[in-house]
């Protein structure tokens, strides 16, 4: 191969990678680090959503590509807001998108001990002091984004006054927010997160790990770098509100001197344009009864979409277009359904389901008769072969595909016009009955025996093709028709009073007809239902022989798939 060749692959390579994709292979080169070691660190106060995904696929992801290692750990500093299902949740969901973590499972609480001792060390080398002042006083003397802040009157205590006063904290001496433990960097520093931010406050709370073993906890930004540091993390992968904290995450690392400090990174969050995603926000979308717990199918919570019938596969098919890098953008929920639509449309049986029923009576057909059908699974995939499907004189049909009076161009039917039954035979309409509302109750029509699918038949054609099924050997099902729970029209957040603008109409709940087969179908099992969506089993409500469909998407795409 040609050196200009070789110099054009090796370019295109490059810049196929990400920011932090070059900045690891700059620091591997360069020696900075030999290996890469990631960890995703959630913080179990709540269940992990779509954003998170990105980041733990990002974070697994480079310790895969590296053929490093990875770290899944819990950042469980703030016993007021974890709990056990939460620690639960998250390693199920991280586990269901592909995350293997083998026996690198590990807690912030399991280095209690180290960071208190990382805290006595601050102490010893003047670089951390025990104040008195309340919280409101501490913002106070912060200052302003354009004021320096004011120095802190128990700044000056001794050394030995600060571990006594702080080793008394650990007793248990004092009350909830009487004293915390602050660094001392700098009260005129332009970050704020730099002007001696607290580091271990004293709260009296039962810890769902260490009990009541202590009664001071450290802050999230002193023990994060302690953690990484501690695990041998190589590059501490976050978002981009941590860029004005990673100052703070340096001096940590700096001051304690570990031998080989992370390096932090941020990357920009992952949005989706009218979609709740926060987990403060979702907690309160199930606090206040407005989404059925966590799980709710319309929240993207990734016990949700799961739940609903998203794949890791698509999951993983989103982030991977949604890419990686340091400038904020907002994806369109379309995105995210065009990737379980591409990934469900050759994997999944599609079947005949009828969500809007009315009756359709083949009056030339023979009463009694039953005849089994021979049909595709997948039309695209051969591989998933063929079913049987009943068929008699009596159908279910969709109430849409008849018009009494049709516009143009509508090509199902109507009285006089002739279409296709899917799989089966041309049917011709003859007349319709209606109920005493008004309402089309039962269509009649002819078949034309000649006309079977499959039979080679020539002899005319018709424009219009409808889905059935047969009426007498037909399931009835729950089936749920979900909208996004946001009034996308009006936005997520009310700018008058900040509340959340509730979709009234984004669950809606419909008795169907399904083919006998769907009847037995099982919890997370999926399917296409031709003409209308993809449909998975909900694992909540389903029970034997009567399962409940949430519907994932419908068939129709707004999105476009970007251009290479």
């Amino acid at each position: 191969m040609a050196d200009k060749e070789i110099l054009e692959e090796a370019s295109e390579e490059v810049v196929s990678k990400n920011f932090i994709e070059q900045i690891i292979d700059k620091d591997l080169e360069e020696g900075v680090y030999e290996t890469v070691h990631t960890r995703f660190p959630p913080e179990p106060n709540g269940y992990l959503h779509i954003g998170h995904a990105k980041s733990i696929l990002l974070n697994y992801g480079l310790a895969e590509k590296y053929n490093g290692l990875f770290n899944m750990r819990f950042d469980d500093t703030n016993p007021t807001k974890e709990k056990v299902e939460f620690v639960n949740s998250q390693l199920e969901d991280i586990k269901w998108l592909g995350a293997k973590w083998d026996d690198r499972l590990f807690y912030a609480s399991d280095y209690f001990p180290q960071m208190y001792e990382a805290a006595i060390k601050l102490i010893k080398k003047g670089k951390a002091y025990v104040s008195d002042l309340s919280a409101d006083e501490i913002r106070e003397y912060r200052g302003t984004f354009d004021e320096p802040g004011k120095k802190d009157p128990y700044s000056d205590r001794s050394i030995e006054e600060n571990l006594t006063l702080f080793n008394e904290m650990k007793e248990g001496k004092y009350e909830d927010g009487s004293k915390v433990l602050r660094a001392r960097i700098d009260m005129a520093s332009p970050n704020m997160n730099m002007r001696d931010p607290v580091i271990y406050r004293v709260a009296h709370m039962t810890h769902h790990r260490t009990g009541d073993t202590w009664c001071i906890y450290p802050m999230y930004d002193f023990a994060h770098p302690i953690e990484d540091a501690i695990e041998g993390i190589t590059h501490s992968i976050c978002t981009l509100e941590f860029e004005d904290h990673r100052p703070l995450y340096n001096w940590v690392v700096t001051e304690l001197e570990y031998p080989h400090p992370p390096k932090q990174i941020e990357f920009a969050k992952l949005y989706l344009k009218n979609v709740v995603t926060g987990k403060r926000y979702i907690k309160k979308l199930v606090e206040d009864g407005i989404a059925d717990g966590w799980d709710d199918p319309r929240l993207v919570s990734i016990s949700a979409l799961r739940r609903r019938g998203y794949t890791p596969e698509s999951i993983k098919m989103f982030c991977k277009l949604a890419g990686v890098s340091k400038s904020q953008a907002v994806a369109d929920m379309a995105m995210l359904e065009y990737c379980i639509r591409e990934d469900l449309k050759l994997k999944r049986p599609r079947m005949m389901a009828v969500l809007d029923p009315i009756k359709l009576v083949i009056d030339n057909y023979e009463e009694g008769k039953t005849e089994m059908l021979s049909v595709a699974n997948n039309l695209e995939n051969e591989a998933l072969g063929e079913r049987e499907v009943p068929f008699s004189r009596e159908l279910y049909i969709e109430r849409e595909d008849f018009m009494e009076e049709p516009p143009k161009k509508y090509f199902r039917l109507f009285p006089g016009n002739e279409v296709r039954l899917m799989n089966a035979y041309f049917v011709k309409c003859t007349s319709f009955e209606k109920d005493e509302n008004g309402n089309i109750t039962v269509v009649h029509c002819t078949y034309d025996p000649e006309t079977k699918s499959g039979s080679g038949f020539t002899g005319r054609k018709v424009k219009g093709t409808i889905h059935w099924v047969n009426a007498p050997t037909a399931k009835k099902v729950e089936v749920r028709l979900f909208e996004n729970i946001i009034d996308e029209e009006k936005g997520v957040y009310n700018e008058e009073d900040g509340s959340i603008n509730v979709n009234p109409d984004s669950k809606k709940i419909v008795t169907a007809f399904v083919e006998p087969a769907l009847a037995e179908a099982k919890a997370y099992e999926s399917f296409q239902f031709v003409r209308n969506g993809f449909y998975c089993v909900d694992y909540k409500d389903s029970k034997e022989g009567a399962p409940v469909f949430n519907r994932i998407v419908s068939l129709k795409s707004s999105f476009v798939l970007p251009k290479a």
